[in-house]
């Protein structure tokens, strides 16, 4: 009795995968048909064999995990970004843990083992990266001078060579990231027939949830300063920090960009990837279409994150009179160049017209505040400053998110909108002042049993007003 008409035809479709002059893929497909027949097993995913032909791999054993993440993402269409994060998931995590494991047997419990192994070298990268830190400072507190003294800087020099170097520890979010490359993986499986279920849709992560960001106040800056410990991922400057910086910074040539971040919230790539033809100084108004993505050191140019990243953002007055200067200065380094000058149409670039690569311009940054010892915050928490601002301001968080490019508007609420301890204060006298009372307790008619009146400036819970 012959085969139905659709296994033919599936058949048929196996066979053409490799050329007619392709001796040795015809030889593998003709031994992964004998093996099929002799196991009366379903036949192969055409797709899926057609991915292990083209990576050389055995079509007759059985698909493990990683040779499947193999063959996935070396079919993965998207963002570069996104594909980079994959592979670095895949590289990095998935494969060394659990690419052994036949595809059609990975169970929930795999996964769980894999995670408590990810959270089991945590601790051993803390203590290591505790121990190399404790070995360093010992070696701060060696005299320079002395016979002894140098012999014993040397030893510790050379142990500390020894050491494993500083690592990062991977926290939840990353966790969470790893387990999505996963599953997005195995439910391409599934729409394959590889596999008929997904573990990675029930293993148990911590939740990765986002910083909260905090406001350098001057209790968080003493207790940096003691302890070189920062109080939050996210720190955001008060606006007199920001004044500092940008007064600094005022004769640099990328006083603009950060001007630009500082008060409008532009994400590092977006900024670096502002082209003139998008950017109307006239009717104060940029467009957010395009931004530089940083894959490994390679840039690239590529859309806003989300569609909500592709936005129109208006400009205050010292914003457009900032870009306005920068544009006469990029004018004269063209002249000065001259046939040198690399037009990108770019709105910052370097001295010669060429991209800006972003690590670069974060390099800067941070060079910059620390000649005049503010406290530390990664450019982008520029971006969470003026989230800040702006709330300060009286911006609703609609208007927030829209500045900002935000795909929902929990994020902007989440992460993003620190208040500054001035407006904090205002908001809490005022909500303070819509209950109303008997009893006097404004200062004027606070009673004078029981304790001085209140001095002047706090509010009736000891808190100074704003």
């Amino acid at each position: 009795m012959g085969l139905p008409d659709a296994d033919l035809d599936h058949v048929r479709a196996l066979v053409g995968l490799a050329d007619t002059d392709d001796a040795e893929g015809l030889a593998q497909i003709a031994e992964l048909l004998e093996k099929v027949a002799d196991e009366k097993a379903p036949l192969p995913n055409i797709e899926a064999t057609r991915r292990r032909l083209s990576l050389g791999l055995d079509l007759t054993s059985r698909l493990t995990v990683g040779e499947w993440l193999d063959m996935w993402l070396a079919g993965k269409k998207g963002r570069q970004s996104a594909i980079s994060r994959d592979e670095s998931n895949i590289r990095v995590h998935l494969k060394p843990r659990i690419g052994h494991y036949r595809l059609d047997r990975l169970r929930v419990a795999h996964l769980s083992e894999m995670f408590e192994a990810i959270a089991e070298t945590n601790v051993e990268i803390a203590e290591g990266n505790a121990a190399r830190r404790k070995a360093i400072e010992d070696l701060a507190q060696i005299p320079w001078k002395g016979r002894e003294p140098r012999a014993l800087r040397k030893a510790m020099k050379a142990a500390i060579a020894e050491m494993e170097p500083y690592r990062r520890i991977v926290g939840p979010a990353t966790r969470q990231r790893v387990r999505s490359t996963l599953r997005a993986a195995l439910n391409a499986a599934i729409a394959q027939q590889l596999i008929t279920f997904n573990p990675a849709a029930h293993v148990e992560l911590e939740a990765g949830k986002r910083p909260k960001a905090l406001v350098w106040t001057e209790e968080r800056i003493l207790h940096w300063k003691r302890t070189g410990e920062k109080p939050s991922l996210v720190m955001v400057w008060t606006p007199e920090h920001t004044g500092l910086f940008l007064d600094h910074v005022a004769e640099d040539r990328l006083y603009a960009l950060f001007h630009l971040i500082a008060f409008r919230g532009l994400r590092r790539g977006e900024a670096c990837g502002r082209k003139w033809t998008d950017t109307n100084l006239d009717a104060g108004l940029i467009t957010v279409a395009k931004q530089l993505v940083v894959d490994g050191w390679e840039v690239y140019e590529d859309d806003p994150k989300t569609d909500a990243g592709a936005r129109t953002i208006a400009l205050d007055f010292d914003t457009v009179q900032a870009l306005k200067r920068h544009r006469a200065q990029q004018d004269k380094d063209r002249k000065e160049w001259d046939n040198a000058w690399v037009e990108t149409g770019r709105v910052f670039t370097k001295e010669n017209g060429e991209l800006l690569h972003p690590a670069n311009v974060t390099r800067r940054f941070i060079e910059l505040y620390e000649e005049i010892d503010l406290p530390p915050v990664r450019l982008h928490d520029l971006r969470h400053g003026a989230a800040t601002l702006a709330h300060a301001a009286g911006a609703d968080l609609k208007d927030i998110q829209e500045m900002l490019g935000h795909s929902s508007i929990t994020i902007t609420a989440d992460t993003y909108t620190s208040l500054l301890p001035e407006a904090d204060l205002a908001i809490a006298e005022a909500a303070a002042r819509l209950v109303p009372r008997a009893r006097a307790t404004s200062r004027e008619h606070c009673p004078r049993s029981g304790g001085r009146a209140r001095r002047r400036g706090a509010s009736r819970h000891g808190v100074r007003a704003g």
